[in-house]
């Protein structure tokens, strides 16, 4: 029977009709509840038996890489990376619910399977990095350019279809 990895989206949407005993999920989701129906359904989801698990702190690292690797750190939360982590831990035997893009290209490059809540799976991977403004030069991290001193935007670097990053490849 297929399990599933709570983010915070599937208490704050509450669309979801799913056994609560099938799905796992990690503490800090309940502190991302700020409206009180959200938190209704997490403890509503809880008594039904939803199972609220630590995540590995060896695959929180892994986990961590690899939204390096895809430059999406800066756009995941302590909580992403925890529900990705918890994701990863049950690979191939549940699936991560989530509407947050970022969280979904890093979960496909990890071999996660993926299902939004209530928007539109992602359909390329995306590999990010930052462009000055001022001088055009393209750098992996930072906000201004250490170059003219402008600030630095975001851009795709490159995206292809949904596969595993051929860096995690190489580790399992």
């Amino acid at each position: 029977m297929t399990c599933y990895i709570a983010d915070s989206a599937v208490f704050i949407m509450g669309n979801y009709d799913l056994d609560s005993s099938l799905i796992i999920t990690v503490p800090s989701v309940a502190n991302e509840l700020k409206s009180k129906d959200a938190e209704l359904r997490f403890d509503l989801a809880k008594e039904r038996g939803l199972r609220v698990e630590w995540p590995d702190p060896e695959i929180v690292k892994e986990v961590q890489k690899m939204a390096e690797l895809t430059r999406d750190s800066e756009e995941l939360s302590k909580t992403d990376i925890e529900i990705l982590s918890k994701a990863l831990e049950y690979r191939g035997r549940c699936i991560l619910l989530t509407d947050d893009y970022a969280v979904q290209n890093v979960a496909v490059q990890l071999g996660i399977d993926v299902k939004p809540i209530a928007q539109k799976k992602i359909k390329d991977i995306i590999i990010w990095h930052k462009q000055c403004i001022g001088c055009r030069k393209f750098f992996d991290k930072g906000d201004i350019c250490p170059i003219c001193g402008s600030p630095l935007k975001k851009k795709r670097k490159r995206s292809r279809k949904e596969k595993s990053h051929p860096d995690l490849k190489k580790k399992t």
